[in-house]
């Protein structure tokens, strides 16, 4: 072979490196169970070990190759070097082990089969398995900083729509069901307020009562006699209201569930009977002889049952005109009791509409014509003006939209329905679970970001020292392959080049 010959580079591609020394016959096709053989052996070996810190850092969670074992060799010349007799040998267990580990590498050449395959996995899969976790690390971090900006937003709209809800309720939403209740104290000064503005309708419900007589030609037809009767007499029972009498007593209707909570033990429960007291309870039931009852009801012995129901007992909410005694419903006022409130609404709306569609008529082509059919009317139609309309339209649905407001709304609600309490706290709750909740999924995900952050600070090490350690490799299986082909500059090229 010519000099030039012999001067020119060998190129083996990286990935077909294995492949090349088998088909050249350098290593044995089967040199796999040799490598595990020499494995086992190596494993063993590395449990009796001096105490050098090379040594440790050379054993320490790295794949121990045909080059490690020879640096340890080298490294165990140092340490058992006492044991070395006049013939040149080594009586150390150590070395001797070693020096065989050695000796099977080179047999067959099976070193460098293996570091071959080792550079292959390291170069087709190990390297790309560290970066593609890198860059998994690195999206889930993108995709943590856009929840964490999400839920942050969703967080800060959450708790301004809960502080929103409870203003709108006029609530601190520290103790929420408690203050609601408590709400329920604002209602007689709103009552009082909106008996004050009734006042003012005087007019309006005094020109809609002529209105309506002038028309249908009847002074028996009461308009509105809600709204009189909260001019004339005021924000009374609902008894005086129904029987247009005063009641000699009232029975305030208890509702217990507007009392403290906090009153009653949480761990037991009190049923008001205690001690001595239960034996004094007074069932009201005597045992009498029971006589025939006949088919229709009626009884025929002094003993006999009276199936008489009461139709204005206590329960039903209705008390008896004759009784004098506001009891359940009709104990409470014309505004409190959700019947009589809901004909004051109703009213309301009448006057509304009416006033509304009076003057619609009065500003259309037809006015004339009204006009002339209302010059026997009274004075008090006469003299009213579109203007005069307007004006009484705007009390009449300034007073409209106070009773309908949706936070007066909920304290009717919340007093005459224990369910609407617990229905309304429950939304207020959530309301403001909602910002808890996205607090804690932002906190969550910062968690996460903090995890896959450290991950792949972890990773990034692995990987450089993987590609440090397959850089070594090339070099070393290039001299040694360049060793059989008379020092000829041998190359390992493709992919191993692009780490």
């Amino acid at each position: 072979m010519s000099e030039g010959a012999e001067n020119l580079p060998i190129d083996i591609t990286s990935n077909k490196l294995l492949d090349w020394l088998i088909d050249r016959r350098h290593v044995p096709h089967k040199w796999q169970p040799a490598a595990i053989g020499i494995q086992k052996k190596i494993s063993l070996a590395i449990q009796d070990m001096p105490e050098v810190e090379e040594l440790k850092t050379l054993l320490a969670g790295t794949y121990i190759n045909y080059f490690h074992c020879l640096r340890i060799l080298e490294l165990l010349r140092v340490s058992e070097s006492d044991s070395k007799n006049i013939f040149g040998y080594y009586s150390s267990q150590r070395m001797k082990d070693w020096q065989e580990i050695v000796s099977l590498y080179e047999k067959d050449d099976v070193y460098l089969a293996e570091v071959a395959d080792m550079l292959v996995r390291n170069v087709a899969y190990e390297v790309p398995w560290l970066r593609k976790q890198m860059s998994r690390c690195q999206q889930t971090q993108a995709e943590c900083d856009k929840k964490d900006k999400y839920y942050a937003d969703a967080a800060v709209r959450a708790k301004d729509e809960y502080q929103q809800y409870c203003k709108q309720l006029g609530i601190k939403g520290e103790k929420i069901r408690l203050e609601l209740l408590a709400l329920v104290s604002e209602l007689p000064n709103l009552y009082s307020s909106l008996t004050t503005d009734v006042e003012a309708l005087s007019k309006v419900v005094e020109f809609y009562q002529e209105f309506v007589k002038f028309t249908i030609d009847s002074t028996q037809w009461e308009t509105t006699p809600m709204l009189h009767h909260l001019m004339v007499h005021g924000n009374t029972t609902s008894y005086q209201w129904r029987t247009k009498r005063e009641p000699d007593s009232i029975e305030a209707v208890k509702l217990w569930f507007l009392e403290e909570e906090e009153s009653t033990n949480e761990d037991e429960i009190d049923w008001g009977i205690g001690g001595e007291e239960a034996d004094d309870i007074d069932f009201n039931i005597t045992i009498e002889d029971v006589g025939n009852v006949k088919e229709d009801g009626s009884s025929g012995a002094a003993g006999e049952i009276d199936w008489y129901i009461d139709e204005t007992s206590p329960g039903s909410g209705v008390t008896a005109a004759g009784d004098g005694v506001a009891r359940g419903n009709d104990a409470l006022t014309v505004l409190d009791n959700p019947a009589t409130r809901n004909q004051f609404v109703n009213e309301l709306l009448e006057l509304e509409a009416f006033l509304q569609q009076r003057i619609i008529e009065m500003k259309g082509d037809e006015s004339i014509l009204l006009m002339s059919q209302f010059q026997s009317a009274p004075v008090v139609l006469q003299m009213k003006t579109v203007e005069d309309l307007q004006r009484m339209t705007s009390l009449v649905a300034a007073i409209l939209a106070r009773v309908t407001d949706t936070r007066i709304q909920h304290l009717f609600m919340l007093k005459s329905s224990p369910k609407f309490v617990d229905r309304l706290a429950e939304t207020v709750n959530q309301k403001r679970e909602l910002g808890e909740k996205m607090l804690a999924s932002r906190l969550a995900i910062q968690d996460r970001r903090k995890a896959s952050t450290e991950e792949e600070k972890q990773l990034k090490p692995r990987e450089e020292r993987l590609i440090r350690n397959t850089r070594e490799l090339q070099k070393q299986i290039e001299k040694d392959i360049s060793k059989k082909y008379k020092n000829r500059p041998v190359n390992i090229m493709g992919a191993i080049n692009t780490l």
